[in-house]
Order: structure tokens, then C-alpha cells, then sequence
């Protein structure tokens, strides 16, 4: 989906749309606005590339069990992020990481909870993503506090990969980004992130940006829920989503420079609030994943079982009541009462059979059967896929 907005943009790039970000709307920003026209088919080129190894890397299946969650407690150590009255993002942001991985440890036995950190300690931009990607996690969730250089605006906004739409959006990247500037030799390990990078890279990870999309809706919808301002899904080129291979959002839960939503965050009971309300997203999102996978394994194992009955050798037992040079009707009359008698032509020779079965046990009782009606002479007979093999080997495979 986010796919053919990009191809709407680069391919018509008179086409424009302004506003919140949704699935259908996010890369369809003018794009003669952000690069000059040079860039504009240097991108096109791009695209067409990474295109081909989307539609065929095998890569992009989605159908695998959700097994890890990272959550990631943005700053620590010697890096406060914004503050408020009597409040830093960075303490703000490890308690509601914490609660939240509390919720889940306690409620999905199935899944394992990684953390980037949990204590007030400094991790890099870089660790941070190379946490979730080492863990081969299903899902990252990156939990900040929000700040503004007026006091009025107030709320809560999930991000995901993306250019950004507004000066606010890309000042607000720019803070959490400037965490870059407190590590040691960043110039080395950190890139300019420009919008033909950034356009890129969301087009490799365009698998998973329909997940993130979908889980910040829901983290949106729940904080809504709990009487939360929404400010709506957003995109920002966030360097931590930047890194990451898998679905990511990055959660703003609220403004420390507004004085009510500081009061609010800086409650344990708040933050309790906060962190069940990113939960139950979790949940819902874990949820719809789950019955994706069931059913992908569901179809997998009919597909496989019908494969295996395919490939599988079919045994029969009959028995030889007689066989003759000359020709006789399979009617019962001529077989002294026995029915469904099949007949054979086996060179010179009519063979004539008797209880055609796949059971060694019932083909007993026929043979029994035709004994009693005078075929003191029959015998049993084992076939494999049509062919006659040896009683034994016949018996041995009907019991597989």
C-alpha cells in the first residue's frame, strides 16, 4: 500500500496530499518541494530497483510466529531528553517501558520481552536498533516524552518511518535524534539522513511499514480510550526506526512542557495508565497477527497433508480365488455366491480376485469367507501402488 503511494509520488510528482498520515497518504508529498528535479529521477531509479527486490525476496512473507517484543526506553544516563517541572523524559520513559514490559511478561508467556536498557543508563542510537535486530524481534516499541518551545500543545503521537510533513515533525526527529551528539564518534558510525536515503530505506522496509502503521493506530486509539489528546500517526526520520529491520513505532506519550500533561506523567498511576493503553495495542496487534499465522500454518498443513497422502503408498490385500485360460464373468453365480470379484488378464491367464482391501485384518475374514464356499485354494496376495510385492513387505507398509 505505501508502496503505491510512492509510486504516485515519483511517478507523478504534480500529485499532492497534505495532512495527517495514513496508509494511503504517506509518501505523496510533492517531491520537487524537498529535492530538485536531479534527485527526483535519481529517486525514480531507486525505486525501480529496490522494487524488483521487493517483489521477489522471499524475505517479505510475513507468516511466522510472533515470538519477541523490544522495548526501548528512550535517553538514559548522561542524556536527560526533554524535562518539565520536577520531571526528565528520560526517568518518565524507563517507568512506562517498564510497566508496559510487566504487562506483557505477565499476560504472553508466549513472548519474550527484550529491553534496550533498564536502568538509567546511556545507549547509543546505533545499540539500540542493533538490540532488536540481534534479538530478531517481531515488533519495536520505542517509548519518549514529548516538548515544545510554546506550552500550549498537549497530546499524545506515534511515529513511524517517514518523511516528515511538517517543520513541527521534523523538529521533533531532530531532538531525539541529537542524542547522536553525546556518543563517541558518531561522525564514523552516523550518516546524514537525506530524503533520497530516507525514501529508500522505507521502500526496503515497506514490509513491515503496514504493521507499524497498524499498531500505531491502535496505540493511538487506546490512549484516546483512556481520555488521551490524539495527535494521529505520524512519520519523522527517527534514526532508531531507521535501523531497525522489522515493524517499529516511536511513541511521543505526551508534552513535559505543558504543565498538566507534565503533572499527568509524572504519576506512577499515570504512567500505569500509559503503559496498559500501549498494552492492550500490543495485544489487539499481537492478536490479528496470531490468526494470520494460524491460518497460514492451517493452509501449510492441509497442503502438506494432502501432499503426503499423495506421495503415500497405496497397500491393497486380495485374495486369488482361481485363475484359467479361458474367460469367466465376474458374476456372483459363477463365483458361488462371492461378490465384487475383480478379473485380471495376466499373459495367457485370467486371474480372478477377492476382497480387495487395505486392511490386512479384513482380508483375513475374506479369506476365511471364500474358503468356507469351497476356494480351498486361495490365497493372499500383497500389491503396492498397483504392483505385486512380497505379503510381508505389503503387511509392513500397511502398518506405517
Amino acid at each position: 500500500m505505501c508502496l503505491s503511494g510512492i509510486m504516485l509520488n515519483l511517478f507523478c510528482p504534480n500529485y499532492r496530499i497534505t495532512g495527517k498520515v495514513n496508509r494511503k497518504t504517506m509518501f505523496l508529498e510533492k517531491m520537487t518541494l524537498i529535492t530538485p528535479r536531479i534527485i527526483h529521477k535519481r529517486v525514480r531509479n531507486i525505486f525501480l530497483m529496490l522494487g524488483m527486490l521487493f517483489f521477489f525476496s522471499p524475505s517479505f512473507s510475513q507468516g511466522k510466529k510472533f515470538k519477541t517484543v523490544v522495548i526501548d526506553a528512550g535517553h538514559g544516563g548522561h542524556d536527560d531528553g526533554c524535562s518539565g517541572i520536577g520531571s526528565k523524559e528520560k526517568i518518565i520513559a524507563l517507568s512506562i517501558a517498564l510497566k508496559l514490559g510487566k504487562l506483557i511478561e505477565t499476560n504472553d508467556k508466549d513472548v519474550t520481552v527484550e529491553y534496550t536498557r533498564k536502568t538509567d543508563k546511556f545507549v547509543t542510537l546505533d545499540n539500540r536498533a542493533k538490540i532488536a535486530n540481534t534479538k530478531k524481534a517481531d515488533l519495536f516499541i520505542c517509548v519518549h516524552a514529548n516538548a515544545n518551545a510554546k506550552s500550549s500543545p498537549y497530546g499524545t503521537e506515534t511515529y513511524v518511518l517517514g518523511l516528515h510533513k511538517t517543520d513541527e515533525q521534523e523538529e521533533i526527529a531532530a531532538r531525539e535524534n541529537s542524542v547522536i551528539e553525546l556518543e563517541e564518534d558518531s561522525h564514523n558510525k552516523y550518516q546524514k539522513i537525506t530524503p533520497e536515503k530516507l525514501i529508500a530505506r522505507t521502500m526496503q522496509l515497506s514490509a513491515y511499514l503496514n504493521q507499524s502503521i497498524s499498531f500505531a493506530s491502535e496505540i493511538q486509539k487506546e490512549f484516546k480510550k483512556i481520555g488521551r489528546k490524539d495527535r494521529g500517526v505520524k512519520q519523522a526520520g527517527f534514526v532508531v526506526l531507521y535501523k531497525t529491520t522489522m515493524p517499529s513505532v516511536l511513541i511521543e506519550t505526551g508534552f513535559l512542557t505543558n504543565t498538566k500533561e507534565n503533572t499527568y506523567l509524572k504519576s506512577s498511576a499515570n504512567q500505569q495508565k500509559m503503559a496498559k493503553a500501549i498494552y492492550n495495542a500490543f495485544k489487539t496487534y499481537k492478536n490479528k497477527r496470531d490468526r494470520i499465522y494460524n491460518e497460514i500454518r492451517k493452509n501449510s498443513d492441509k497442503s502438506s497433508n494432502r501432499e503426503t497422502a499423495s506421495s503415500a503408498s497405496i497397500v491393497e490385500f486380495k485374495i486369488q480365488l482361481a485363475s484359467s485360460t479361458n474367460k469367466i464373468e465376474p458374476k456372483s453365480y459363477n463365483f458361488k455366491g462371492l461378490k465384487n470379484i475383480e478379473i485380471k488378464k495376466d499373459g495367457k491367464y485370467y486371474r480372478y480376485y477377492y476382497g480387495n482391501t487395505s486392511s490386512y485384518n479384513s482380508i483375513q475374514k475374506s479369506l476365511k469367507t471364500a474358503k468356507k464356499k469351497g476356494y480351498k485354494d486361495a490365497f493372499l496376495m500383497g500389491f503396492v501402488n498397483g504392483k505385486r510385492v512380497n505379503l510381508d513387505e505389503a503387511i509392513k507398509l500397511g502398518n506405517n
